[in-house]
């Protein structure tokens, strides 16, 4: 039963970068219809190319971790799904107050959309919040 699945992403750590990537690309790969929102520090550091990255010692130590067991990196994860045709957006407003424009994202964002928008992608689509 494919769907819609929308990922608000507002933190930048390694952590939620990891569960967001692991559940989109899972939602992709079973054909779910997947959007990451990106608001706050995660669409800061996206912009930075630093999403993702471990944020703290304990986050450090989580992704030696899963270099050593093999598992892909939350940027590997995220690129994937959206090879899948997961799409990154985030709010025009959100980009503002962030201090951001759209060339500041270049092609890290597929679109930049109005806040009404946002809300009717979420119209019968589970929603998750990272």
């Amino acid at each position: 039963m494919a769907g819609r699945v929308i990922f608000f992403v507002q933190s930048a750590s390694f952590e939620t970068a990891w569960m967001a990537g692991s559940l989109g690309i899972t939602a992709a790969a079973m054909g779910d219809d997947v959007v990451f929102v990106f608001a706050f520090d995660a669409l800061r550091a996206l912009a930075r190319d630093h999403f993702g990255k471990p944020l703290s010692e304990r986050e450090a130590v989580e992704s030696a971790r899963a270099d050593g067991l093999g598992a892909p990196t939350p940027t590997r994860m995220l690129a994937e799904a959206r090879e899948m045709g997961a799409r990154f957006v985030a709010c025009d407003t959100m980009l503002k107050l962030c201090g951001l424009s759209p060339p500041d994202l270049g092609k890290r964002l597929d679109e930049v959309l109005g806040l009404a928008s946002l809300w009717r992608l979420t119209d019968g689509a589970r929603v998750l919040t990272f």
